[in-house]
């Protein structure tokens, strides 16, 4: 119960932090969040040590945890590594999946389609993010695989907000489909280059998700 109280508390201030309702430097008053949300601190230091692991959050000891919000050239810099370390992480699964990889994967983007048909943004997330895990898992590198999803945990806020630009959730929709069928034909160059497509968020992509991250901060300010 802990646990996913904690996760429920980091997903509100997750959004909080990056919607400009909190200052870059501020730090968090315990009591108050605690008041608000009604808990104990437990479960809030359980989402404040989730916040601090995907970069939003700063840890400092016997003084608190401060609010950090990433610089744009910062993002752009994660987005680019990590589109290259889940490019590596297809073309290695194209090569080394098992039949029950690849099962699992499809039934992962089955889940990202029955999402989008309901409009689940959080369930789509959710699915996406294990269709992603999978990928890693297949890649058959687990030093690979790990360094994955330490970026894909600093990036997991950002990932996760891109989505609810308009459009988005079909766009990667169609994303993972093409990424699914590289992997059936076991065509690393094409695994590759559709896993990197799929996560650079640069050109249109990018814009579309800073434009919605800077109108949400500048609501906020008003």
């Amino acid at each position: 119960m802990d646990q996913r109280r904690a996760d429920s508390i980091r997903q509100t201030l997750e959004q909080l932090i990056i919607t400009g309702a909190f200052s870059d430097g501020e730090r968090l008053d315990e009591i108050r969040l605690s008041e608000r949300f009604s808990v104990s601190r437990t479960p809030l230091r359980e989402a404040f040590q989730m916040l601090a692991a995907s970069g939003l959050l700063e840890l400092v000891p016997r003084r608190g945890a401060y609010v950090r919000h990433p610089g744009i050239i910062e993002l752009v810099e994660m987005f680019e590594v990590m589109a290259e370390l889940e490019g590596m992480c297809g073309r290695l699964a194209a090569r080394r999946l098992t039949d029950d990889d690849l099962r699992e994967i499809g039934t992962a983007a089955d889940e990202c389609e029955k999402a989008l048909k309901s409009g689940d943004a959080d369930a789509y997330y959710r699915e996406n993010e294990r269709f992603h895990n999978l990928l890693y898992d297949a890649s058959g590198n687990s030093f690979l695989a790990s360094e994955a999803r330490k970026l894909q945990r600093r990036l997991q806020p950002f990932r996760r907000m891109q989505l609810r630009v308009r459009g988005r959730m079909n766009q990667s929709m169609d994303e993972h489909r093409a990424i699914v069928s590289a992997l059936e034909d076991g065509d690393e160059q094409r695994a590759e280059t559709e896993l990197r497509g799929h996560i650079a968020v640069q050109g249109e992509k990018f814009n579309d998700l800073m434009a919605h991250y800077n109108r949400s901060r500048m609501r906020k300010a008003v």
